[in-house]
C-alpha cells in the first residue's frame, strides 16, 4: 500500500508539466516558455506552502470551516500506519504519506488557474498570487470536503478525488482572473498541437495516480477508480471530437484533447463512487456540455478564458459533482474496502443531489469572489500596487521576453 501511494503522487507530479505543454501548446509561441515555467514554478511554490497548507486543510482538531496549526511543518503526523488514528479512508497508510500525496492535489489546483490568465500576467506578481490563493482559497474548500471535521463531509457530501477543491474551484478562479484582466489584444490559434497532444497523454497518465491514489491502498477500489478513469477519458473526448466533426468535417486533435481532460475532469469527484457503466455517462455528457460551455464562453458571453478553464475544469467539476449524488453506489463500489454510504440517487437516497449541488455552488462561488477580491487588492495602488498584468506596460512582446528574456525555440 505505501508502494502504491508513493507510486501514486509521482504519477500526480508529472501531471505538473503535463498541464504546461498543454498550455504553451495552446498559446502563441512568444508565450510559450512562461507559461511551462508559470506551471512548473507552482511546484516549489505550493510545497512550500504546504508546510502549514495541510493542516489548514486536513489537521483532525480542526473547524467545519477551516483546520488549525497542530500538524504545520509536518509535526504530530502519524508515521505508522497502525496507530489508532492513522488517517484518511484507508487505515493502511501513515498519515504522513498522505501529507506528500495531498500537496501534489494543491499544486494541481493552483496550477490550472494560470490558463485563465494565459498571455497577460506578469510572473513574479502570479508566484505571490499562487501562494495567497493556495492559503485562502484551496485550503479552505478541501478542508470542507475531506476533513472529518468539514461540513461538507459532515453533511454527507461526496467528493472522492477532488472535484470542488481542485476542478470547481480553480475554475472559478480561472474565470475571475479572465474577467479581471480582460481580453487580450489579439488572440491566435495553438502554435504547437504535438505540445497539446503530449501535455493531454502526460495528463491522462497522471490522473491513474490521481484517482486511483485517492483510494489509498492498493485494492479493489483503486482498480475501480482506474477503469471508470480511463473510460469518462475515452468517451469525453471521442464525444466532444465528432461534436465538432459534425460542424466542421475534420477530426480535430485540439478537440480530442479537450475532450480527455473533461472527462478525466467529470469522473474524479465520483472515482471511487460509481460503477462503470455510469462512467459513459460522465464522459458523453461531459464531452457535450463542457464542448457547449466553452463556445458559449468565447462566442457569446465573450470572457477571454484563453484555456477554457472554466468550462472544462469548472463545469466539468461542477456536472461531476452532481453526477456523482446520482450514481455513487453504496452496494458495490463504496464497499470494495469495507466502508459505507448512503449512495446516491440509484440507491433511493435523492437528498444527495441537494448535497451535491449545495457543496459545488458554495465551492464556485467562495472561489470566485475570493480570488477576484485577491487579484484586486493585489493590483490595486491603493493597497499593494503590484501591476499583475503585464500587456499593461508592452503589448507587442511576448510574456517570454518581456519577463524572462529567453524563448521557447
Amino acid at each position: 500500500n505505501v508502494s502504491w501511494i508513493l507510486a501514486a503522487t509521482c504519477l500526480v507530479w508529472i501531471m505538473t508539466p503535463g498541464v504546461g505543454f498543454l498550455y504553451s501548446g495552446m498559446a502563441r509561441r512568444k508565450n510559450a516558455l512562461s507559461l511551462i515555467m508559470l506551471c512548473i514554478l507552482t511546484i516549489p511554490i505550493v510545497s512550500i506552502q504546504y508546510i502549514c497548507g495541510y493542516s489548514l486543510a486536513f489537521s483532525k482538531t480542526g473547524g467545519p470551516f477551516i483546520g488549525d496549526l497542530r500538524n504545520a511543518f509536518f509535526l504530530n503526523l502519524q508515521w505508522n500506519s497502525s496507530e489508532p488514528e492513522a488517517a484518511f479512508v484507508s487505515k493502511q497508510i501513515p498519515e504522513a504519506e498522505l501529507a506528500i500525496f495531498e500537496c501534489m492535489f494543491a499544486v494541481i489546483a493552483s496550477e490550472l488557474i494560470i490558463g485563465g490568465a494565459a498571455e497577460r500576467v506578469k510572473l513574479m506578481p502570479m508566484i505571490i498570487f499562487i501562494f495567497i490563493w493556495s492559503t485562502l482559497v484551496y485550503d479552505f474548500i478541501a478542508s470542507w470536503c475531506w476533513s472529518d471535521h468539514g461540513w461538507f463531509t459532515q453533511w454527507g457530501g461526496l467528493d472522492f478525488a477532488g472535484g470542488i477543491p481542485v476542478y470547481i474551484s480553480s475554475g472559478a478562479a480561472a474565470l475571475a482572473f479572465c474577467i479581471f484582466l480582460g481580453r487580450r489584444r489579439e488572440t491566435s490559434n495553438p502554435h504547437n498541437i504535438v505540445n497539446v497532444i503530449l501535455g493531454t497523454l502526460l495528463l491522462w497518465f497522471g490522473w491513474f495516480g490521481f484517482n486511483g491514489g485517492t483510494a489509498a491502498a492498493s485494492n479493489s477500489r483503486a482498480v475501480m477508480a482506474f477503469i471508470v478513469t480511463n473510460l469518462a477519458a475515452s468517451f469525453s473526448g471521442l464525444t466532444w471530437m465528432f461534436f465538432d466533426y459534425h460542424f466542421e468535417k475534420k477530426l480535430k486533435a485540439v478537440s480530442f484533447c479537450n475532450g480527455v481532460v473533461a472527462g478525466l475532469v467529470a469522473i474524479t469527484p465520483g472515482s471511487g463512487y460509481v460503477d462503470p457503466y455510469a462512467a459513459v455517462v460522465f464522459g458523453v455528457l461531459s464531452g457535450f456540455i463542457c464542448n457547449m460551455a466553452a463556445a458559449l464562453v468565447k462566442t457569446k458571453i465573450k470572457w477571454d478564458d484563453a484555456m477554457d478553464v472554466f468550462a472544462i475544469h469548472g463545469v466539468g467539476g461542477f456536472l461531476g459533482s452532481i453526477l456523482t449524488g446520482f450514481f455513487a453506489n453504496k452496494d458495490t463500489v463504496f464497499s470494495l474496502n469495507g466502508d459505507k454510504i448512503d449512495g446516491g440517487v440509484i440507491n433511493g437516497n435523492y437528498i444527495q443531489i441537494v448535497k451535491q449541488l449545495s457543496g459545488s455552488c458554495v465551492g464556485l462561488a467562495y472561489s470566485f469572489t475570493v480570488t477576484y477580491i485577491i487579484l484586486h487588492v493585489m493590483n490595486s495602488p491603493k493597497y499593494l500596487g503590484w501591476n499583475i498584468e503585464v500587456f499593461k506596460l508592452d503589448g507587442t512582446e511576448g510574456t517570454d521576453q518581456l519577463e524572462m528574456e529567453e524563448s521557447a525555440y
